[in-house]
C-alpha cells in the first residue's frame, strides 16, 4: 500500500532549472533511505541521487555532482530533486524511490529499493 507519487518533470531548456518533488503516502514510519533513478529510453537505469532520511546523509552520480541537490521535508513526506544547469543528456524518466530495513547503506543500486513511483519525464532542449 506504499505509495510514491513524482511531480514536477516537463520540458526545459538547456541551461535551466526544475524542481521534481516525490510524496510519499500508505505507511506509517520514514524510510531508511529514498532515492532519484532515472531512465532513458535504450539504457540502463541510472542511479542519480539518495537521501539517508534520519540526519540527512546525501550522495550523488558524479555527472550530476554540483547540479542537482537532493532533499527532504519530513512535515511533508517528501523528498525533492533541484536539477540546475540542465543539459540534453539529462533527458530521461526520473523515478523516485525508498526503501526500509537496509541497515547503514544509502545504496546507489536500483534492487536494495522497496517501493518505486510511476516516474516523470524531464526533456531537456538544445
Amino acid at each position: 500500500q506504499v505509495q510514491l507519487v513524482e511531480s514536477g518533470g516537463g520540458l526545459v531548456q538547456a541551461g535551466g532549472s526544475l524542481r521534481l518533488s516525490c510524496a510519499a503516502s500508505g505507511r506509517t514510519f520514514s524510510p531508511y533511505a529514498m532515492g532519484w533513478f532515472r531512465q532513458a529510453p535504450g539504457k540502463e537505469r541510472e542511479f542519480v541521487a539518495a537521501i539517508r532520511w534520519s540526519g540527512g546523509y546525501t550522495r550523488y552520480q558524479d555527472s550530476v555532482k554540483g547540479r542537482f541537490t537532493i532533499s527532504r521535508d519530513n512535515s511533508k513526506n517528501t523528498v525533492y530533486l533541484q536539477m540546475n544547469s540542465l543539459k540534453p543528456e539529462d533527458t530521461a524518466v526520473y523515478y523516485c524511490a525508498a526503501y526500509w530495513n537496509r541497515g547503514t547503506i544509502v545504496s546507489a543500486r536500483p534492487g536494495d529499493y522497496d517501493t518505486w513511483g510511476q516516474g516523470t519525464q524531464v526533456t531537456v532542449a538544445s
